[in-house]
């Protein structure tokens, strides 16, 4: 069957709609394209987009994280999926940002949905699930920048070096079911709950890469980071924890340098991943130096 190839018609096309239904796309992703669909009934999101193997990402994994998310009591409800769609249940939600989440209470509940993840999610996941360990991650990155003769070019062999040495500071790990893109727009509060949305990266890993990569990605200070590491072991970071996690925060910053660097020559979504990349780099350089001087 042949699809329409504008998102709007092709999640209007859909067979789950009940009488007239109108659509409107939905900004801020930086991966998919999402349109929010309202008929007689509800209003659901739909998400447009088939597997994106530079970044690993396979529907059936995103479909089994999202169902199992739900089931956890961490996600909204799947309502609908076919090959290159998939519809999620609207929640009336204000997206949160960074500034959102660096406030004591959101945090709180930002590390609850977190912990339900990695507690919780693997209890309901059917079927395969992927792995997802970040240092492989960022040599296939470096592979795809080559092949696609990247501007960044000059500074990739030097990151893989680095990131040889952090693989190694974070070593053995403890393996829990993580979502993996913990950016403050997939964190949703409805004014009595929050919600953790968007399940592309989600798999098996280690809980640092979340725990790092929500400080990363929201800028939170140490005294924040050390209330995270406690809250989430149940005790004090030692000097070993604060190293590994460390470690792995500067990975999760890497991370999402060199996912922008691959989405600069893969992407066709109207966004300036140039700043993106620039911006994540001081990030990562940051929370390198950091790691450097305190491990």
């Amino acid at each position: 069957m042949k699809h329409p190839q504008n998102p709007i018609d092709r999640a209007l096309a859909l067979p789950i709609w009940s009488g007239k239904a109108t659509a409107v796309p939905l900004g801020g992703g930086i991966t998919n394209l999402n349109v929010l669909v309202t008929d007689e009934k509800r209003r659901a999101v739909v998400r447009i987009g088939d597997d994106i193997p530079v970044h690993q990402i396979m529907r059936f994994n995103e479909l089994a994280a999202s169902h199992a998310a739900y089931a956890a009591g961490v996600s909204p409800a799947v309502l609908y999926h076919e090959p290159g769609a998939l519809v999620i249940d609207f929640i009336q939600a204000r997206t949160m940002t960074a500034e959102d989440l660096q406030q004591p209470e959101n945090l709180k509940l930002a590390l609850q949905l977190v912990k339900q993840t990695h507690r919780d999610i693997p209890r309901h996941l059917r079927g395969p699930a992927l792995t997802f360990w970040v240092f492989q991650v960022l040599r296939d990155y470096a592979g795809t920048l080559r092949e696609g003769a990247s501007g960044h070019l000059p500074v990739v062999q030097g990151l893989l070096d680095e990131a040889v040495e952090l693989e190694a500071a974070v070593g053995r790990i403890e393996l829990v079911f993580g979502h993996n893109d913990l950016l403050p727009a997939n964190f949703l509060h409805d004014g009595t709950r929050m919600w953790l949305i968007d399940w592309d990266y989600a798999g098996w890993g280690s809980p640092l890469f979340d725990l790092g990569g929500l400080a990363a990605n929201n800028g939170l200070d140490p005294t924040q980071e050390e209330w995270l590491l406690a809250s989430y072991y149940g005790h004090s970071p030692d000097a070993d924890l604060w190293s590994r996690y460390r470690a792995m925060k500067a990975a999760a910053a890497l991370r999402e340098a060199m996912w922008s660097m691959v989405q600069e020559i893969h992407s066709d979504l109207d966004f300036d991943y140039s700043a993106y990349t620039a911006s994540y780099l001081d990030t990562y350089r940051a929370a390198l130096a950091t790691y450097r001087t305190l491990k």
